[in-house]
């Protein structure tokens, strides 16, 4: 299924269904000029990065799912969605990683003077994040890091950290999906931040905390399959994967068998 919205940047794009979530088809060049466009706007808007877990997380989770269909902007995150699309007849034409795209917005803040904020991530990694992005930025205006709390008990003191920073264009929220997308749909509106982003692991790679597959691993597609070896824990949240791709295949067969 393809659809054409109107974006709140002004701009006509298309957008596709994967497994009925929401993902818009733009290109990393054509995301970094939507998020310019959001914030010289000065309303709240909003980016999310789903992958082939938050797409299949997003058939439980309805409060998941509403916030992808209200965000501004709803990126193609994994290369799952990309073959996905090729498979449902609704090809996504780039993979705009989320690391990806906070790497490109950091980059769009030095050049714009927007100010930039750092929340989420464990304890010392949004500190180390700003200082990597300071080392290839240096006029660039991270204002505050603050690991916070993503429940919301800990609202109020990530509010009034936020807040203290001053004027936030840009707000990079580190606290995993679908925590992340809950907490901005809770706060945004009460701190006058004109972009936020969830950036689930960003600032772990950013930082380099956690080491990110090679280029050419993830171009395979197989980046998830990097981390797991190096994060065995995160077994448990892969199985998502292979019920993607089955639930994938049977959405295109009954596509298939239900064409005239």
């Amino acid at each position: 299924m393809l659809a054409w919205g109107f974006g709140m940047d002004g701009s006509t794009g298309r957008s596709v269904r994967i497994l009925g979530c929401r993902v818009d088809d733009v290109t990393m060049a054509e995301a970094v000029a939507r998020c310019d466009a959001l914030i010289a706007s000065d309303r709240p808007a909003d980016v999310i990065t789903p992958n082939a877990e938050i797409v299949m997380a997003t058939r439980r989770d309805d409060a998941l799912r509403q916030s992808i269909e209200r965000c501004a902007l709803s990126i193609p995150d994994g290369a799952g969605l990309l073959l996905a699309g090729r498979i449902l007849g609704t090809p996504l034409r780039e993979q705009v990683a989320g690391t990806d795209l906070c790497v490109e917005l950091a980059a769009l803040a030095e050049k714009r003077g927007y100010s930039l904020f750092l929340l989420g991530g464990r304890a010392g990694v949004a500190e180390a994040a700003a200082g990597r992005l300071r080392a290839v930025h240096p006029t660039l205006r991270i204002v505050g890091v603050y690991s916070g709390d993503a429940s919301p008990a800990g609202d109020a003191a990530a509010r009034h950290r936020i807040r203290a920073a001053g004027p936030v264009d840009i707000l990079f929220v580190a606290f995993g999906a679908p925590r992340q997308e809950a907490w901005i749909a809770r706060n945004q509106a009460e701190l006058g931040v004109r972009l936020a982003i969830g950036c689930g692991g960003a600032l772990d790679f950013i930082s380099g905390k956690v080491a990110r597959a090679p280029r050419w691993v993830r171009r395979a597609g197989f980046d998830w399959l990097y981390r797991l070896i190096r994060q065995p824990w995160r077994w448990r949240r892969q199985r998502a994967l292979p019920l993607f791709v089955v639930a994938v295949l049977m959405s295109a067969i009954r596509r298939r068998f239900a064409s005239p």
